[in-house]
């Protein structure tokens, strides 16, 4: 499916929703029948009068008659307010659905889109989509889609009455509409400008709240919360302009069609009555055409509003298949392999020939490749340290790995198998990754570890606790509701280093064979960094590992250490040999270790077990424990 363009017809736009609308499209249209059924018994009243007025009112004066006209139009107007009810109780439950099943289908849309989607999209525009488009899409579907027929069928029905019961009236009528018409036309051209523009300037605006939302702590450490003030309102004034010129353009064609009615009623009593009174018109049936054109200007007078809701609806609409049409770059293949077994030694990882370009920045052209023939093997069970110089690309190698980005040429393979001919939940089931700025979710410090266990795993409580303690993390028992606690969103309301050790225990409950850490201990202390490195390893013993080091001691602590430069891997081996052989290797080193200089003791205050084997790191001379 296509993203629909600016030219295409309202119409053809919103019959998008169908594939949406579809289970509750029955229900909507017997609504719609109910409501028509409530507008014809409005229009059949009109004549009931002609027959009272011709008839007992001036023949025969029979009171009977007059009281069965009576009845009758009270009979009317009961059922048509039965209808109404009617109308409302069939569509409110399928059209709530509608915007339900929607909404799911745009969460699960964005779970299955990859790193890259995300990194073009402000989450304020996401959730604009998710939350307001769609409540506009909602109010159209149950009640602008229904009205907009019925009125349109209401207005055709009573002008043909009109025209039956005075041809002359009737046809003065008619003529009142044509500018009615024009000015519908010109009111559609201006106001789904400023109706798409409004919903873009809103999601705007929830981008602005949630990035001054996330970064409170950097606005008020800097002093500059007055400027992410200034700025809010600014586009705050942006956003009321456009509604104020929206609400312009609706009022101004209202007023229209509020007034060209009765102005064209006016008219037609001006010749009706000399009509009726020379008889070439009865009594009857002026009353009549006065009565149905008193039903007709009701939806008449409405059509401003019902267009203003299209149009609403039609700019949600374009906003939400935008999103849905993005067909996912990383998707599951058509025929998957198996996952292979793990070796008894361990899982091999390996990188060959690996380009890589974000797509946003020229990938076409290889101008901007951050990699540029990666060959790197894992070994099985190792611990691997990735160095390089900021910049280099080591975290989007590593996100290679667990297939966030798929490579632009080479392949990553998982024991001899591309990771492209895997499911993802393969891919990822076998790879757990520790972001060095972790995420944690707005849920239980029990919850945020056990997010990649199975919720049936017998041994969830026993994963909890030792995930807990090798990473260090034994604070969070001492939180006000212990493991339970809700750390807040973002974890926010832990220190970095909490939030790091929370997110490693994350990845070590998840029991991967491949382990891919971003520096994730950056917010500890060299020592302390030492402990968890040392059992990790005892834990996860045979799990392959890959961290990126962005300190000395980080590096120190691997097996192995493969050096980026340029884009590729210029050497690979342990410390010191390439500490010994390997200038640019020198080079890094020396940079990382002014980068950490005086920050030795990293983030460490809020735990100590007292249990820690000591363990010193010579980053000249590798590890000795």
């Amino acid at each position: 499916m296509s993203a629909p363009s600016g030219e295409e017809s309202t119409t053809a736009v919103l019959l998008r929703l169908v594939e949406w609308a579809r289970p509750a499209m029955r229900r909507v249209a017997l609504g719609g029948v109910t409501a028509l059924g409530a507008s014809l018994l409005a229009l059949a009243v009109p004549q009931v009068l002609r027959g009272v007025v011709n008839g007992p009112l001036l023949t025969d004066h029979s009171r009977s008659a007059v009281w069965a006209a009576v009845g009758l139009v009270l009979l009317l107007g009961v059922l048509e307010a039965f209808l109404v009810w009617c109308r409302r109780a069939l569509i409110l439950s399928p059209g709530t659905a509608v915007e339900r099943d929607m909404r799911t289908a745009l969460f699960r849309r964005l779970l299955d889109q990859p790193v890259a989607f995300h990194d073009r999209w402000s989450g304020g525009q996401l959730l604009s989509r998710s939350m307001g488009d769609l409540g506009t899409i909602r109010r159209w579907t149950v009640f602008g889609l229904v009205m907009m027929l019925v009125s349109a069928t209401t207005v055709v029905v009573g002008v043909v009455l009109m025209l039956l019961t005075s041809p002359v009236l009737g046809v003065v009528y008619v003529l009142g509409a044509i500018p009615m018409v024009v000015l519908g036309f010109r009111f559609r051209q201006d106001y789904k400008v400023v109706a798409r523009r409004a919903r873009e300037q809103s999601g705007d605006l929830a981008t602005a709240v949630e990035e001054s939302v996330h970064g409170i702590r950097v606005l008020k450490a800097f002093g500059r919360g007055q400027d992410a003030l200034d700025d809010f309102v600014r586009q705050a004034d942006d956003l009321r302009d456009t509604e104020v010129a929206k609400a312009r353009s609706l009022s101004r064609v209202s007023f229209a069609l509020g007034a060209i009615p009765e102005i064209v009623l006016a008219v037609s009593l001006a010749i009706g009555v000399p009509l009726a009174s020379y008889g070439h018109l009865s009594v009857g049936a002026l009353v009549a055409f006065f009565a149905t054109a008193a039903v007709v200007n009701n939806p008449v007078e409405r059509l401003g509003q019902l267009l203003a809701m299209t149009f609403d609806a039609r700019a949600a609409t374009e906003r939400y298949v935008q999103v849905m049409d993005v067909v996912p770059s990383v998707q599951d293949p058509a025929a998957p392999v198996p996952l292979p077994s793990a070796g008894r030694s361990g899982t091999t990882v390996e990188l060959a020939g690996v380009t890589f370009a974000h797509p946003a920045r020229g990938a076409e052209t290889g101008a901007s490749e951050v990699l540029r023939g990666v060959d790197l093997v894992l070994e099985p069970g190792l611990t691997t340290a990735l160095v390089g110089l900021t910049g280099s690309g080591k975290t989007t190698l590593l996100q290679l790995v667990p297939r966030l980005y798929d490579v632009t040429s080479g392949a990553v393979r998982i024991d001899g198998v591309d990771v492209r001919d895997l499911t993802r939940q393969d891919v990822r089931t076998a790879v757990a990754v520790a972001f060095e700025d972790p995420i944690l979710f707005s849920a239980s410090v029990r919850d945020n570890v056990l997010l990649g266990v199975a919720d049936d795993a017998p041994d969830r409580e026993a994963l909890l606790e030792q995930s807990l303690d090798v990473a260090r993390a034994g604070f969070a028992r001492a939180l006000p509701e212990g493991l339970d606690t809700v750390i807040g969103e973002e974890g926010l309301s832990l220190s970095g280093g909490q939030r790091q050790r929370i997110a490693l225990a994350r990845a070590i409950a998840a029991r991967p064979r491949v382990l891919v850490l971003d520096d994730p201990l950056s917010a500890l202390d060299v020592a302390t960094e030492a402990q968890v490195t040392q059992r990790l390893r005892a834990t996860l013993r045979g799990t392959t590992t890959l961290v990126v080091a962005h300190r000395p001691s980080t590096v120190a602590l691997a097996d192995r250490v493969a050096v980026l430069e340029d884009g590729r891997i210029t050497g690979v081996g342990p410390h010191d040999e390439l500490l010994a052989n390997h200038p640019h290797y020198r080079f890094v080193l020396t940079a990382l270790g002014r980068e950490t200089a005086g920050h030795p003791d990293g983030d460490d205050d809020d735990y100590d077990d007292g249990h820690d084997e000591p363990v010193t790191v010579d980053v000249l001379g590798g590890r000795d424990r």
